[in-house]
């Protein structure tokens, strides 16, 4: 009774909510269809505009024929077939040619909705909210929910929905799906469909990328009427789908532009159609101006009006990259012009593939250069009066030189665009040009004439695409503040680093960046770090170094390659001119240093391929107990000019700053570290040495569009005494909860809660205190007084003791969610676990097994190893969250003093396990009164293909010749404890259908 009075009241709130939504929208001119409920009527609705659309009539053996054919479980090829012409043998052996909608225009196609879709296949039978269908093709799944229901539970919904077996997605025309929309009214997101591997919320919580809609000021547009009104308008959507949907090739994956990305591709198209002159774009780093420039590069090679469209990149290992990331979205998109000879070919060349070109400044001024002994630019000639298009990346590098005078003088009817994520202003502009006899600097206006449109830092801190920073200005202890600017001792800048690295990157899960001022500097630091190194070594045996890279650019000596990549290094250029011999010889011994660590084999003659294994290994950090083992990573990367501009990684959380920084270059280099990974990287740090606080404030202005106090607000984190007053708020929330629950405030009370909703309650509170500790545990510049006041709010042991009863209620509503026999709470239906939080980058499978090896040598009476101090360790780690209970039970048949190696120690855990989980399952057998061999062969299947099918639960009953409401009644009772076994085993892996027996 009081499920179906839950289940009533929440679909009554929910149906005013869908009914607003159809009127909306029929409102925009959808056709509402209340008589498409099923397949039958969805697929007859299809027929329909599918035979008007290509003026054709199919007999019935014919569309279930054309059904079989274009119905695919792979939402790629999908994707492909909704936006291609395909082809089709009729009967008579006669070839159709045939779209699904119409692709020349998709206004002009036919717009309805649809809703309460049942499809019934298999064992799924889910009923869908809202679908729009384009030309009878389901296009857009919308999933509604009350508000007291977070839209992230209706897309676990949807992700669940597709993982079961025999769902609709994958045997039906809703395999076209190519957007989800969630909304509870207030909030509205949406995100593109996906095959499994690029659509799933994984263990690491790096979940699909989810969108926020918004104007052209970047005002969000939650409210679901504001949202339908822009965002659902036919024309908008289809424009949405057909122009601002991607297909990446190399990873058989859909991504949809954010709306950033959309609106300066407008402004650039718009700009062109007009022929009204030049634009620069400013959207930050971080922001995907590559996905951005690509999409207005392909959106120009289908402009009959152009005739030639180029990307210009400044760097060699930026035209790699690019073209890389072009022919990522679409395969083929670009080639490789391997010297300026073959881009003069492509640039002569009338051959479509050839309209879009990357290609680097050096070799377009090389081929606009008439002093060139091969005299390219007389063969340029007939490209002079055509309408050519310049798409510049990060502009105030490229353009602020003889290039541009040239460009525009060679081609007047060529219209140049710049990306910049740190624009020139007058501010911090440097160049100067003398016209006659007044002097100007040439600001990113002063090239590019207009701002077409700005995605300015502030507003991806906002929006979360990237992470706000924590600033830490160095103080020597005991000593004196140098003066802003000035270098203290490098002794001093060593040690420090040292004492604060594993602090700075959550132990090693992240890795660091060091700028220094000069090639000489980091010579020498490269050198200082292998003598303290060895030294601690010396005189602790625990001590474990930091893996310590360097990089910096060779002497060019004629290397055209080498003179390339330093057209943006102007430090290591000019360094490079002096004593060109000694940094030769240093950056050999260093590149003997990185062969001995790693083993590899790099050497000067290829110095580019030592520069991408460094990137490779920033990159490919992953956590101690991913694949990569520790000894193959990077710590720290000594560099000069390289990695502190175009350079992106995840895994990179910190910068450690021995240079004078300033303006551009300064938020360039800063913008290394702020890229978003999950929660455990909460911000990206920097710890400068040359307390520069007056240059980041001035550059945090310059460059926020805000003014100082709130650009400050939004950039910076807050400092550390403001997060220990939020953390010790917090714990007394948490206690005072507690209390109200008639419960003493401690980790032992927490067990003994009543109920989904009041579990929930503690899940969320302190969770609040694990993100908040997280924090402060990364800050660089915590005092002794900080660390006396954060252990005196919550005692280490306290937190982990928290840890464990977290997990260990995580676990229990884990399981208990989704039972039919009683809703989960409002409050639990919400919960967002968030376990990663709750993952140590330092404790992994090896370590607690070593542990767990010294503990069984220790003597009696010389333990430094507790059991209860090693299970707590256990139980407070969410990597543990399945196999801790079982640790736990295998430590307690350990004999101290028995003296088993780490060897005998896995197998030994590895045995135990398969006995007590061979255990329960003959307990389940009998339980249910079933064969345990069945059982065990239905559960080994089922782990091994992370699939649970439905007709093997029936015949593990079909022997017994129950009727089919016992039956029900058995295989109910069967799954009930089969589940929590399954789930426990899957070590966090999804098993499709499932679900639906939970």
């Amino acid at each position: 009774m009081a499920l179906t009075a839950y289940t009533t009241r929440q679909s009554m709130i929910e149906q005013d909510i869908e009914d607003a939504l159809l009127e909306k929208l029929t409102d925009l001119k959808y056709v509402f269809r209340e008589d498409i409920r099923d397949r039958a009527a969805l697929e007859r609705n299809f027929r329909h505009h599918f035979e008007t659309l290509n003026q054709v009539r199919l007999t019935d053996a014919e569309f279930h024929r054309l059904l079989e054919e274009i119905v695919t479980p792979d939402v790629y090829t999908a994707s492909k077939r909704l936006r291609e012409q395909g082809h089709f043998e009729r009967e008579d052996g006669t070839p159709l040619y045939y779209t699904l909608v119409n692709l020349t225009d998709w206004c002009k196609n036919h717009f309805e909705v649809i809703h309460q879709l049942r499809i019934n296949t298999d064992y799924s039978h889910h009923r869908y909210d809202v679908i729009l269908l384009i030309n009878g093709v389901p296009v857009v799944q919308m999933e509604l929910k009350t508000l007291s229901v977070s839209p992230r539970r209706a897309m676990e919904q949807i992700v669940q929905y597709k993982n079961d077996p025999g769902n609709g997605y994958g045997k039906t025309l809703l395999c076209f799906l190519q957007l989800f929309i969630v909304s509870n009214r207030t909030e509205t997101l949406y995100f593109a469909n996906n095959n499994p591997r690029h659509f799933a919320f994984n263990a690491e919580e790096r979940f699909l990328p989810v969108y926020q809609y918004a104007d052209r000021d970047n005002r969000k547009i939650g409210n679901l009427d504001e949202f339908t009104q822009k965002f659902l308008a036919k024309c908008t959507l289809g424009e949405m789908v057909s122009r601002y949907m991607v297909l990446v090739a190399s990873e058989q994956k859909l991504m949809i532009m954010r709306p950033y990305q959309i609106y300066a591709v407008q402004a650039i198209v718009e700009c062109i159609h007009r022929f009204c002159g030049n634009g620069y774009i400013w959207h930050t780093t971080g922001s995907g101006k590559t996905l951005t420039s690509f999409k207005a590069s392909t959106l120009l090679k289908d402009n009959p009006d152009i005739d030639k469209c180029l990307f210009v990149v400044d760097r060699k290992d930026l035209d790699r990259q690019t073209r890389e990331e072009f022919n990522r979205f679409q395969e083929g998109c670009v080639e490789e012009n391997t010297h300026t000879g073959k881009l003069v070919e492509r640039l002569l060349s009338e051959d479509y593939a050839n309209k879009v070109i990357v290609t680097t400044i050096q070799k377009l001024g090389l081929a606009l250069d008439g002093t060139h002994r091969r005299n390219y630019k007389e063969r340029l000639e007939p490209l002079r009066q055509k309408r050519i298009v310049f798409i510049f990346d990060e502009c105030h590098r490229s353009q602020f030189g003889d290039n541009h005078q040239a460009i525009k003088e060679f081609f007047p009817n060529a219209q140049l665009f710049g990306f910049t994520g740190t624009p020139i202003f007058e501010a911090n502009a440097s160049y100067q040009q003398i016209e006659g006899e007044q002097a100007s600097y040439r600001t990113t206006s002063d090239i590019f004439q207009q701002q077409l449109h700005a995605y300015t830092i502030t507003h991806a801190i906002e929006d979360q695409n990237v992470l706000r920073f924590h600033v830490d200005y160095f103080k020597p202890e005991g000593k004196v503040q140098a003066k802003p600017g000035e270098p203290i001792a490098k002794r001093a800048v060593v040690e420090a680093i040292l004492a604060k690295h594993d602090a700075a990157t959550a132990h090693r899960r992240f890795n660091a960046l060091f700028a220094t001022a000069s090639i000489h500097d980091a010579i020498e630091y490269h050198a200082l770090f292998q003598e303290y190194q060895a030294q601690r070594k010396a005189e602790d045996p625990d001590f474990r170094p930091l893996n310590i890279a360097c990089v910096f650019s060779p002497p060019a000596e004629g290397n055209a390659d080498v003179r390339q990549i330093q057209e943006d290094l102007p430090q290591e250029r000019a360094d490079n001119a002096h004593a060109p011999e000694e940094k030769k010889a240093a950056l050999v011994r260093i590149l003997a240093d990185y062969n001995a660590q790693y083993g590899t084999h790099h050497d000067l003659s290829n110095f580019d391929l030592y520069y991408q294994d460094i990137q490779k290994r920033i990159k490919d950090q992953q956590y101690p107990d991913m694949d990569l083992p520790h000894a193959q990573k990077i710590d720290l990367t000594i560099v000069v000019d390289m990695l502190l501009t175009g350079f992106d990684s995840a895994y990179l959380n910190t910068l450690y700053v021995d240079k004078n920084l300033k303006y551009h270059g300064l938020i360039q280099a800063f913008s290394r570290t702020n890229r978003v990974l999950n929660d455990t990287k909460p911000y990206g740090n920097i710890l400068d040495f040359r307390n520069q606080q007056a240059a980041v404030d001035t550059a945090i202005q310059l460059f926020s569009g805000e003014s100082g106090a709130k650009a400050k607000e939004v950039w910076l984190v807050d400092k550390a005494p403001v997060v220990i007053e939020k953390l010790e708020k917090a714990k007394q929330e948490l206690d005072g909860f507690l209390q109200s629950q008639g419960l003493t405030p401690t980790p032992g009370a927490v067990p003994n809660l009543q109920g989904d909703a009041a579990r929930a309650q503690f899940i969320n509170r302190f969770k609040q205190i694990q993100k908040l500790k997280t924090q402060l545990d990364q800050y660089t510049d915590l005092g002794q007084d900080d660390h006396y006041r954060i252990e005196a709010i919550l005692p280490q042991d306290t937190v982990q003791e928290y840890r464990g009863v977290y997990l260990d209620t995580v676990r229990r509503l884990r399981d208990e969610s989704g039972r039919k026999d009683q809703p989960p709470s409002p409050e639990a239906e919400q919960l967002d676990f968030e376990l990663v939080l709750f993952a140590s980058a330092i404790i992994d499978y090896d370590y607690i097994m070593g542990l767990i090896a010294k503990y069984s040598q220790q003597e009696p009476g010389k333990r430094t190893v507790n059991r209860e101090e090693l299970i707590g360790l256990i139980q407070s780690d969410a990597k543990f969250i399945n196999d801790g209970q079982d640790i736990a039970a295998f430590i307690d048949t350990l004999e101290v003093g028995k003296g088993l190696d780490e060897k005998a120690i896995r197998e030994g855990f590895e045995r135990f396990k398969a006995e007590k989980q061979g255990h329960e399952l003959d307990a389940i057998a009998e339980q249910n009164d079933l064969d345990p061999v069945s059982v065990k062969t239905l559960v080994d299947e089922t782990l091994r293909r992370s699939i649970f099918d439905g007709e093997r639960l029936s015949e593990l009953f079909r022997e017994k010749d129950l009727g089919w409401k016992a039956r029900s009644e058995a295989e109910s009772a069967l799954m009930a404890d089969l589940i929590p076994h399954l789930h426990k085993r899957a070590q966090g892996r999804e098993i499709a259908g499932l679900k639906a027996y939970e």
